[in-house]
């Protein structure tokens, strides 16, 4: 995907990344923590993440496009490589709220009081792990954004007025 109504689709596609990642991640350390949410949720915390997952290639394929239209600099090529790392982010959300919705469905379907101990310490590792993934992600997504915009924007404007229409 190259363009879309004459603009370059990475501006319009990162806006679904820059949006489902943190939604992603706070509804998946939401269902982690709090497994009410979770069942609430259901199916749609995978497949929200799935969507989120796929969000992501079509984001950085047409950064990838946009990046061999455009005079490269250092700002660019920074953004680029760091949009490169974000992948492993977001399969990390899909991969834990796939289990987590696993792990919920198994837990539904009745667990001997037995296996309580090791399903809460399970719990409990899958709520850490879901906050550092989700951590990880948003600061990656925060990284990301605010390199292209320095990208897009380090010489796009003037840092004065260019009329006297601003004053009050």
């Amino acid at each position: 995907m190259s363009l879309v109504n004459g603009l370059p689709a990475h501006v319009l596609l990162v806006h679904f990344v820059i949006v489902l990642v943190p939604l992603t991640a706070l509804a998946l350390v939401v269902c982690a923590i709090w497994p009410k949410a979770a069942q609430r949720l259901g199916i749609v915390l995978p497949v929200f993440a799935f969507v989120t997952l796929a969000s992501v290639p079509l984001a950085t394929n047409a950064g990838e496009w946009l990046e061999r239209h455009v005079e490269s600099d250092a700002l660019v090529r920074r953004h680029a490589e760091l949009g490169d790392g974000l992948l492993p982010w977001a399969g990390g959300l899909f991969v834990l709220a796939l289990a987590i919705w696993w792990a919920l469905g198994r837990a539904a379907s009745g667990a001997s009081d037995g296996a309580r101990r090791p399903a809460t310490l399970v719990r409990v590792a899958a709520a850490v792990l879901s906050l550092v993934v989700a951590a990880g992600a948003v600061v990656d997504v925060y990284r990301i954004g605010d390199s292209g915009a320095k990208a897009a924007w380090h010489d796009g404007f003037s840092k004065t007025a260019s009329h006297g229409s601003d004053q009050g």
